[in-house]
Protein backbone atom coordinates (compact mmCIF):
# COMPACT_ATOMS: atom_id res chain seq x y z
CA UNK A 1 0.00 0.00 0.00
CA UNK A 2 1.66 3.45 -0.98
CA UNK A 3 2.52 5.91 1.90
CA UNK A 4 0.01 8.76 2.35
CA UNK A 5 2.10 12.18 2.27
CA UNK A 6 2.08 14.23 4.92
CA UNK A 7 0.47 17.54 4.75
CA UNK A 8 1.82 20.22 5.79
CA UNK A 9 0.57 23.91 6.14
CA UNK A 10 3.04 27.55 5.97
CA UNK A 11 1.83 30.22 8.10
CA UNK A 12 2.79 33.46 9.85
CA UNK A 13 3.20 32.89 13.30
CA UNK A 14 0.96 34.73 15.97
CA UNK A 15 1.60 36.25 19.19
CA UNK A 16 -0.38 33.24 20.59
CA UNK A 17 2.14 30.87 18.74
CA UNK A 18 5.60 31.68 20.85
CA UNK A 19 5.63 29.64 23.67
CA UNK A 20 5.19 26.48 21.18
CA UNK A 21 7.80 28.33 18.34
CA UNK A 22 10.53 28.76 21.52
CA UNK A 23 9.99 25.24 22.80
CA UNK A 24 10.69 24.40 19.29
CA UNK A 25 14.33 26.63 19.37
CA UNK A 26 15.00 25.41 22.51
CA UNK A 27 14.78 21.36 21.04
CA UNK A 28 16.77 22.96 18.07
CA UNK A 29 19.58 24.87 20.51
CA UNK A 30 20.18 21.63 22.18
CA UNK A 31 20.31 19.04 19.22
CA UNK A 32 23.36 21.82 17.87
CA UNK A 33 24.87 21.41 21.08
CA UNK A 34 24.64 17.96 20.97
CA UNK A 35 25.68 18.05 17.69
CA UNK A 36 29.00 19.57 19.06
CA UNK A 37 28.22 22.67 17.16
CA UNK A 38 28.93 26.33 18.95
CA UNK A 39 25.46 28.01 16.98
CA UNK A 40 22.52 29.55 18.76
CA UNK A 41 24.77 28.62 22.48
CA UNK A 42 24.90 32.15 23.12
CA UNK A 43 21.21 33.05 24.21
CA UNK A 44 20.08 34.10 20.90
CA UNK A 45 17.67 33.57 19.41
CA UNK A 46 15.32 33.52 22.83
CA UNK A 47 11.73 34.61 23.31
CA UNK A 48 12.07 38.33 22.25
CA UNK A 49 13.47 37.46 19.40
CA UNK A 50 10.52 35.50 17.96
CA UNK A 51 8.38 38.15 19.14
CA UNK A 52 10.38 40.49 17.69
CA UNK A 53 9.60 38.22 14.44
CA UNK A 54 6.13 37.91 14.48
CA UNK A 55 5.30 41.95 15.05
CA UNK A 56 7.36 42.28 11.73
CA UNK A 57 5.91 39.59 10.15
CA UNK A 58 8.71 37.76 9.48
CA UNK A 59 7.97 34.68 11.54
CA UNK A 60 6.52 31.62 10.25
CA UNK A 61 5.55 28.46 11.16
CA UNK A 62 4.99 24.98 9.79
CA UNK A 63 2.37 22.86 10.97
CA UNK A 64 1.22 19.30 10.45
CA UNK A 65 -1.89 17.36 11.81
CA UNK A 66 -2.87 20.77 13.26
CA UNK A 67 0.71 21.31 15.35
CA UNK A 68 3.14 23.62 15.02
CA UNK A 69 6.39 21.40 13.94
CA UNK A 70 8.97 24.22 12.95
CA UNK A 71 9.84 27.80 12.78
CA UNK A 72 12.04 30.07 10.49
CA UNK A 73 11.62 33.75 10.03
CA UNK A 74 11.70 35.18 6.59
CA UNK A 75 12.58 38.82 5.67
CA UNK A 76 11.92 40.72 2.68
CA UNK A 77 14.05 43.17 3.47
CA UNK A 78 17.91 44.14 3.30
CA UNK A 79 20.14 42.05 5.23
CA UNK A 80 22.70 44.28 7.19
CA UNK A 81 25.23 41.87 7.24
CA UNK A 82 24.97 40.19 3.47
CA UNK A 83 26.39 44.06 2.13
CA UNK A 84 29.23 42.85 2.92
CA UNK A 85 30.50 39.08 2.22
CA UNK A 86 33.96 37.83 2.25
CA UNK A 87 33.28 36.38 -1.61
CA UNK A 88 30.47 37.18 -4.37
CA UNK A 89 27.09 36.68 -3.99
CA UNK A 90 25.30 35.16 -7.59
CA UNK A 91 23.03 38.19 -7.55
CA UNK A 92 22.51 41.78 -6.73
CA UNK A 93 18.95 41.27 -7.18
CA UNK A 94 16.25 41.69 -4.53
CA UNK A 95 16.19 38.78 -2.35
CA UNK A 96 14.59 36.59 0.03
CA UNK A 97 16.39 35.83 3.68
CA UNK A 98 16.47 32.89 5.85
CA UNK A 99 17.24 33.11 9.32
CA UNK A 100 16.14 30.65 12.41
CA UNK A 101 15.42 27.37 10.64
CA UNK A 102 14.14 25.17 13.50
CA UNK A 103 11.95 22.14 13.89
CA UNK A 104 10.73 20.38 16.62
CA UNK A 105 12.66 16.69 18.15
CA UNK A 106 10.35 14.93 16.91
CA UNK A 107 9.74 15.98 13.59
CA UNK A 108 13.26 15.87 13.43
CA UNK A 109 15.78 14.68 10.73
CA UNK A 110 12.21 13.40 8.76
CA UNK A 111 12.99 16.07 6.10
CA UNK A 112 10.85 19.05 7.36
CA UNK A 113 13.72 21.45 7.39
CA UNK A 114 13.53 20.50 3.15
CA UNK A 115 9.80 21.14 3.06
CA UNK A 116 10.22 24.75 5.07
CA UNK A 117 12.41 25.29 2.38
CA UNK A 118 10.07 23.92 -0.31
CA UNK A 119 7.20 26.31 0.79
CA UNK A 120 9.89 29.71 1.33
CA UNK A 121 10.65 28.96 -2.49
CA UNK A 122 7.08 29.17 -2.93
CA UNK A 123 6.53 32.00 -1.23
CA UNK A 124 9.53 34.29 -2.63
CA UNK A 125 7.99 33.40 -6.44
CA UNK A 126 4.76 34.78 -5.37
CA UNK A 127 6.34 37.81 -4.46
CA UNK A 128 8.20 37.97 -7.71
CA UNK A 129 11.20 37.59 -5.54
CA UNK A 130 13.87 34.78 -7.27
CA UNK A 131 16.84 35.11 -5.18
CA UNK A 132 17.12 33.23 -1.57
CA UNK A 133 19.82 34.37 0.84
CA UNK A 134 20.99 32.15 3.90
CA UNK A 135 23.54 31.87 6.18
CA UNK A 136 24.89 28.94 8.81
CA UNK A 137 27.36 27.69 11.02
CA UNK A 138 30.19 26.35 9.59
CA UNK A 139 29.71 23.25 11.99
CA UNK A 140 25.49 23.39 11.68
CA UNK A 141 26.22 19.42 9.60
CA UNK A 142 22.52 19.21 9.15
CA UNK A 143 21.54 22.76 7.69
CA UNK A 144 24.95 21.85 5.49
CA UNK A 145 23.38 19.14 3.58
CA UNK A 146 20.23 20.43 3.47
CA UNK A 147 21.40 23.64 1.87
CA UNK A 148 23.70 21.59 -0.73
CA UNK A 149 20.64 18.99 -1.47
CA UNK A 150 18.39 21.49 -2.19
CA UNK A 151 20.51 23.47 -4.96
CA UNK A 152 21.74 26.27 -2.39
CA UNK A 153 24.94 27.82 -3.59
CA UNK A 154 28.19 29.10 -1.23
CA UNK A 155 29.66 32.29 -1.80
CA UNK A 156 31.26 33.18 0.81
CA UNK A 157 31.41 34.19 4.87
CA UNK A 158 29.15 36.94 6.20
CA UNK A 159 29.78 38.26 9.96
CA UNK A 160 26.83 38.21 12.81
CA UNK A 161 27.84 39.75 15.94
CA UNK A 162 31.18 39.39 15.38
CA UNK A 163 31.07 35.63 14.21
CA UNK A 164 31.88 34.03 10.41
CA UNK A 165 28.97 32.65 8.74
CA UNK A 166 28.66 30.67 5.46
CA UNK A 167 26.32 32.14 3.46
CA UNK A 168 24.37 30.59 0.39
CA UNK A 169 22.12 31.89 -2.32
CA UNK A 170 19.91 29.98 -4.28
CA UNK A 171 18.63 31.70 -7.65
CA UNK A 172 14.92 30.84 -8.66
CA UNK A 173 13.50 30.19 -11.75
Amino acid sequence: MPKLKEQFYFRKALLADIETIWKILQQAIERRKEDGSKQWQDGYPNPETIENDINNNFGFVLESKNEIIAYAALIFDLEPAYEIIEGKWLSDKEYLVVHRVAVSTESARKGVATQIFKEIEKIAISKNIFSIKVDTNFDNIPMLKILNKLGYQYCGEVYFRGAARKAFEKLLN
